[in-house]
């Protein structure tokens, strides 16, 4: 029998950057609630300014 949580049940969350959902990941564990970005990738982009 599998333990743990199923990938479907992992709260997810829209980039910024690349509006692309994704998942929690355990290393955003206790800093879920500032992440905005997918990857270092689209961090280092940054989020598009709306004119």
């Amino acid at each position: 029998m599998p333990r743990g949580i199923a990938k479907a049940d992992l709260p997810t969350k829209v980039c910024a950057a690349c509006a692309r959902p994704f998942a929690w990941r355990k290393k955003w564990e206790r800093d879920w609630d500032n992440v905005r970005f997918c990857s270092d990738r689209c961090r280092a982009k940054g989020a598009p300014t709306s004119p």
